[in-house]
């Protein structure tokens, strides 16, 4: 059969991302506690495409996706990226993998157990050089209770749910619960799916004694990865869904993190 693809094309323009998008795909991620758990995941796959090819071949994107099963790693990751390159004859290669990733989390006071879900990310890339560049996300629920609302007040002040998003590129391997636990631990307050009025009572005041801005959240955060001999970069931004405006808050910082001397 005639294969279109392959056939030549006169406009001389090549195309940086060609691919698939959203596709789902039931997969394996570790989990620190359990040692994998399983999960939906959201893919994109793309390779470039020369100026000299008229088109790829989009049903081999989901073929190669079997090189990872059963369980999502960084090395099976390099792996399909430089079986994307070769298969599609493209120089470079791309993979971005969302999925919500659940851990159980006690409540503070009571200990009634919950799941809470993470929207989490691994993006891959493989240029023609044949670096490759990985990276994990993690989006946070988080509190935050206003400074200046409890400063200029004479009770109370304002507070609102926000959400943390986290990026890191790392020497070693780094678990997404680490990731998760840095985040709630620089908000005034984390989430929790289950409360007993003894455990709303708790996060109520702990957030109350504990007010952050955006600004607090994010710098807080970035302390921390910059003291860690494991991070090389690092992105993370906070915002907060105001509960007296209407708009949201937001604070970003972008950092590649020099190695200790």
């Amino acid at each position: 059969m005639k294969d279109v693809q392959n056939q030549p094309d006169h406009r001389n323009i090549p195309i940086d991302k060609v691919g698939i998008k959203n596709l789902r795909y039931p997969i394996r991620v570790k989990d620190r506690r359990d040692g994998s758990q399983s999960t939906i995941a959201s893919i994109n796959m793309y390779v470039d495409l020369p100026k000299e090819y008229k088109g790829t071949h989009m049903s081999r994107f989901v073929e190669m996706l079997h090189l990872l099963k059963p369980e999502i790693s960084l090395k099976k990751f390099s792996v399909l990226l430089e079986a994307m390159k070769k298969n599609l004859n493209a120089a470079s290669a791309h993979i971005e993998m969302s999925f919500p990733y659940f851990i159980e989390k006690q409540a503070p006071v009571s200990l009634a157990p919950g799941l809470m879900d993470y929207n989490c990310r691994i993006i891959g890339s493989s240029n023609s050089c044949n670096d490759i560049d990985l990276v994990s996300e993690v989006n946070v629920p988080v509190t935050s209770v206003c400074p200046c609302s409890k400063e200029i007040s004479e009770y109370g002040a304002h507070n609102q749910r926000g959400i943390v998003q986290l990026q890191t590129r790392f020497k070693k391997f780094i678990w997404l619960e680490d990731m998760i636990e840095l985040v709630e631990s620089c908000a005034s307050c984390d989430v929790f799916s289950v409360l007993k009025r003894v455990d709303e009572k708790n996060v109520t005041e702990r957030g109350f004694s504990n007010p952050k801005f955006v600004e607090d959240i994010v710098r807080d955060i970035s302390e921390h990865l910059i003291a860690d001999g494991n991070i090389t970069w690092f992105s993370v931004s906070a915002e907060n869904f105001e509960s007296i405006h209407n708009h949201s808050a937001y604070a970003h910082i972008t950092r590649g993190v020099e190695p200790a001397k």
